[in-house]
């Protein structure tokens, strides 16, 4: 696998997709630490949030397997969500998707350990599927209490995190009663999904926590059975060494 040449038009893209993801994430920080012209920076995220709009379809439109193609770039849907420009950092997954397909571990020397485990955890956990549930919880309650509250879209997906975790700052709550409807619908969906999504996340390091320490132990117990073993063959032996002794003695003549 690791031999196969890559088209140069398909790496010159994925250098491309490199530096606008970096880019994005890059223009994200900025705005939040309040560095550089704001309007700039706004219009620099829109921008690239146009182009990765496009590129998600257009992939979506020529892929022939498209079922797979959703679970796979569920992140890169999750990172052209217009509500707020810190959905970017999602874009980020896209990144350990083009190293896993480079081999680039395995180019430098790794045994791709990093690589197989976040794909176990990502994909066979089922953590993917119950994250995109969770954000798009998230992100349709805060849309729509944005449209009913009449707040915008930073403040409404603000309520909506701290309402689906259970925090409830209380600063930002519902008036209207379609708000409290919608309130009360992301308090039940959001607050299950999340405790799964909990749950998924702490089962996993779990079970990375046994696999690591079982052998470890199994190992230490081995050791203890031999060592108990060899003692027992020593005093085995110690024990005819005695009674060779003991028959010496009896024959030898006493004076």
């Amino acid at each position: 696998m690791q031999n196969e040449r890559v088209p140069r038009a398909l790496v010159g893209y994925h250098w491309g997709v490199t530096l606008l993801t970096l880019g994005s994430v890059l223009n994200v920080i900025l705005m939040l630490v309040h560095l550089g012209s704001h309007p700039v920076e706004m219009a620099i995220s829109n921008g690239l949030l146009a182009v990765f709009v496009v590129d998600y379809f257009v992939r979506l439109i020529i892929t022939k397997e498209r079922k797979t193609f959703l679970i796979q770039s569920a992140f890169d849907l999750l990172g052209i969500i217009p509500l707020h420009p810190v959905f970017a950092f999602f874009r980020l997954a896209r990144l350990a998707r083009l190293i896993r397909f480079h081999h680039v571990f395995w180019r430098l020397g790794l045994d791709g350990k990093w690589t197989k485990a976040y794909h176990r955890f990502i994909y066979q956990t089922g953590f993917i599927y119950l994250f995109s549930i969770s954000v798009a919880i998230i992100v349709v309650s805060a849309f729509l209490f944005s449209l009913t509250e009449k707040q915008n879209l930073a403040n409404s997906l603000w309520w909506a995190v701290t309402t689906a975790t259970t925090v409830g700052y209380g600063d930002e709550t519902p008036h209207t009663a379609f708000g409290k409807i919608i309130a009360s619908v992301l308090m039940f969906g959001g607050i299950g999904f999340i405790g799964l999504l909990t749950s998924t996340i702490t089962g996993f390091i779990t079970n990375r926590t046994e696999k690591a320490v079982t052998p470890q132990d199994t190992q230490e117990q081995a050791d203890v059975r031999e060592l108990l073993a060899k003692i027992d063959t020593l005093t085995g032996k110690v024990d005819q060494l005695q009674e060779q002794v003991e028959r010496l003695d009896r024959k030898s003549p006493k004076r």
